[in-house]
């Protein structure tokens, strides 16, 4: 047991040592020892603030980039709307343009027909209106003494004018 227990002397010189220990540290290095750790417990101070200030800073950021996000989504949105409608208003317009000229060229196929129509009715007329001045021509050039004789020569020249 007794290398349990120290001795007296024992203990009075390890005292003794540890006291001049702890006045020379306390003399030359306590002041740089708490110094030390206070810059570092300052340092490690600003560390977290920091810390949190960027952390702040980035769910600030964060939430710009969420909101520019969502104004890019809608101004893409708006311009395919703006683009879709000024797509269907150019077909519109293509359509309605095409249709104008299809009836504008159908009125002018039908007044160019009814053009034609009047002139193939005056040409008939003309050549009508010839055929009874030549049958009437012949009819009075011959100076029939009967009408019965009349009547026989105009059917034979009805007969004889072949329709064109």
């Amino acid at each position: 047991m007794e290398l349990l227990l120290p001795k007296l002397g024992l203990f009075f010189w390890n005292l003794v040592a540890f006291l001049v220990v702890l006045f020379i540290l306390k003399k030359f290095a306590w002041k740089q020892i708490l110094q030390s750790l206070s810059e570092r417990e300052t340092g490690i101070a600003e560390a977290l603030e920091s810390a949190d200030r960027v952390k702040k800073e980035m769910a600030q950021l964060k939430n710009e980039n969420e909101v520019l996000m969502a104004k890019a989504v809608e101004e893409r949105t708006l311009m395919l709307k703006e683009a879709r409608e000024i797509k269907d208003k150019i077909v519109n317009e293509a359509k309605d343009q095409a249709k104008s000229e299809a009836n504008k060229i159908m009125l002018e196929a039908q007044a160019s027909i009814n053009q034609q129509k009047m002139a193939a009715i005056t040409e008939v007329k003309n050549q009508v209106g010839n055929l009874v001045l030549e049958v009437s021509e012949k009819v009075l050039r011959r100076e029939l003494a009967s009408k019965q004789d009349q009547e026989t020569y105009i059917r034979q020249l009805a007969s004889d004018i072949k329709l064109n």
